[in-house]
């Protein structure tokens, strides 16, 4: 069995070297680490880039229009169903945990009779667009902040563009 001057030992040996290793991190970031010269060094060399003036051009997407017109309808009442049937439905009057989305292209904002609205929507737009619907769809919380509405967002635009295009025919 250990006595007490072993175990004293033992620990005391482990202390030391947790200090050591401890002492050497510290030594290797004085030396080793960013941001130990002062104001008046500066860098061995420096590599300049001429800016040309140029700004990098992001390739967007056809215009919203443009999906729209050429929108897969069946896909959309697929990702209907994959998307938004669990708390919506179609048929005028039937609200579920959101409101009905029968002819929700070209309705005011927030005008289902029965249905208790979060309100903020009423501050972001007043009808839904197919436009206005796209953005809302791809990210509800950052269209309109602190809405009730719980889905995360479809970030593909071509499938906003399908599951409008199928809103719009299913509502008309």
């Amino acid at each position: 069995m250990f006595d007490t001057m072993t175990l004293t030992k033992a620990f005391s040996g482990f202390c030391a070297a947790f200090l050591v290793f401890l002492l050497g991190g510290f030594a290797a970031e004085k030396i080793y680490g960013e941001g130990h010269h002062s104001d008046d060094h500066h860098a061995a060399y420096v590599i300049e880039i001429e800016d040309d003036g140029a700004e990098e051009v992001v390739a967007e997407g056809p215009p919203f229009e443009e999906l729209l017109a050429m929108a897969d309808v069946d896909a959309g009442g697929t990702l209907f169903q994959r998307n938004c049937a669990s708390c919506h439905k179609i048929a005028d009057g039937e609200n579920g945990a959101g409101p009905h989305l029968y002819n929700i292209v070209g309705r005011d904002v927030a005008s289902v009779d029965g249905f208790s609205y979060s309100g903020n929507l009423i501050a972001v737009v007043d009808v839904w667009t197919a436009e206005e619907l796209n953005a809302f769809i791809e990210n509800p919380s950052g269209y309109a902040p602190r809405t009730a509405m719980g889905y995360g967002g479809m970030r593909d635009v071509e499938d906003r563009a399908n599951l409008i295009a199928w809103l719009e025919g299913a509502g008309g």
